[in-house]
């Protein structure tokens, strides 16, 4: 355990492309609306690239709901990563602190993911709940149960999957550090999956312009409901719409547009395009879009065939952002039968890192075998020599 910490600690030196910045803790006052309370800035900050949390660690309200309601495990690390990476265009990370959303809380968020209930179907709720009042905060779109359950699915699909929220605090004056600004994040379906009543899913494809209309028009009902609550009145909102993948994509969904709110605003001032996508190599679209990027995957794999014709597969995630390829991550799974057939392959693999993928592009390879992860070669943007770990 105490050694895959070290390896993560210097795979994440390694990913800041600079020497962190070791300066001594600060002891703050956070306040909130209803209390101050000491806390802690750390003194370790890899880089300006990355947040320092503010310690002790608070949990956010809603926490564990991502996990459930995204569809994959890909699209849950890059919805809350892509989501701090879209913060730092509002709330850079030099001068802002990551906090876990405290604000909406876990039957907040519940509630809101429902579907809207018409009036006939909150007066049949009402009598079942008795005493208990039925809220009808859904923003998902009413199901009014006409036709066959194809029909009704196909007219109303499920569009919002998730909501995330970030917290950014700021230091001011006196050593007090307050909230900042508050980003949201919406998870949008690019299908909708239901079950048929002889128990066969089936799937609702939506396109990407009826996807994108209806979570701008979420994304303004959120921030309304937002501005009521008790300490976001007046603070600056963020919002980022993320398209989420089908079940079956290996590659992550990409935040597609963001909405700024000014400090009191009750509207989205702005909406920004963002242009962010992952393409996989080997694959159709990939040699359709990026050609020569596809070319450069190909021919590196081809190097890697001749070298250990019994190889599994080799395939890479690659990650776009306005239309350059920023970062390769390669998976080569592959049957060993010794340590030194590990280091040898490593040592090849590396060396066909440097000659194929140009320096400024983020490459990562994670060599595993059906024992485990076997070894990692890291090299980020503009470093001249990669990082090289096998694991023992």
């Amino acid at each position: 355990m105490k050694k895959t910490f070290l390896i993560s600690l210097v795979i994440m030196l390694l990913a800041s492309a600079c020497a962190p910045n070791f300066n001594k803790e600060e002891e703050v006052v956070q306040e909130t609306d209803s209390k101050k309370e000491k806390a802690i800035i750390p003194k370790f900050s890899i880089s300006d690239s990355y947040y320092r949390t503010i310690l002790p660690f608070k949990s956010g309200e809603a926490r564990g709901l991502v996990a459930a309601n995204l569809n994959n495990r890909l699209d849950i690390g890059e919805f809350e990563t892509g989501l701090m990476r879209l913060s730092q265009s509002d709330f850079p990370a030099d001068k802002y602190f990551y906090q876990e959303g405290q604000y909406l809380e876990k039957e907040t968020v519940q509630q809101w993911l429902k579907r809207k209930k018409n009036a006939q179907q909150l007066e049949e709720a009402q009598k079942k709940s008795k005493d208990k009042k039925v809220q009808n905060l859904g923003l998902n779109p009413i199901d009014n149960e006409q036709g066959s359950l194809e029909e009704r699915n196909k007219r109303s699909p499920i569009y919002l999957s998730h909501i995330l929220e970030q917290d950014y605090l700021v230091k001011g004056e006196d050593e007090k550090v307050q909230l900042g600004g508050v980003v949201i994040g919406l998870a949008l379906n690019s299908a909708h999956y239901y079950t048929q009543e002889q128990g066969y899913p089936r799937e609702v494809k939506i396109k990407q312009e009826v996807l994108e209309a209806e979570g701008k028009k979420i994304a303004e009902e959120i921030v309304k409901r937002m501005r009521e609550m008790d300490g976001l009145s007046q603070v600056p909102i963020t919002i980022g719409l993320f398209k989420q993948m089908p079940k079956n994509s290996i590659t992550p969904g990409n935040f597609f547009a963001v909405g700024t709110v000014d400090k009191g605003e009750t509207t989205i001032d702005k909406w920004a395009a963002v242009d962010e996508k992952y393409y996989l190599f080997p694959s159709s679209d990939a040699t359709k879009d990026y050609r020569d990027d596809a070319m450069m995957f190909n021919e590196f794999k081809v190097k890697i065939e001749e070298y250990f014709p019994n190889f599994t597969s080799v395939i890479a995630r690659g990650y776009y952002k306005d239309g350059q390829l920023q970062q390769m991550t390669i998976e080569i799974p592959i049957q060993f039968y010794g340590k030194g057939e590990v280091i040898g392959f490593t040592q090849y693999v590396a060396g066909l890192m440097l000659e194929h993928f140009p320096p400024h592009i983020s490459t990562q390879v994670y060599i595993t075998s059906t024992g485990g992860p076997e070894s990692i070669i890291v090299r980020e943007a503009d470093q001249e020599k990669p990082f090289v770990h096998i694991y023992q």
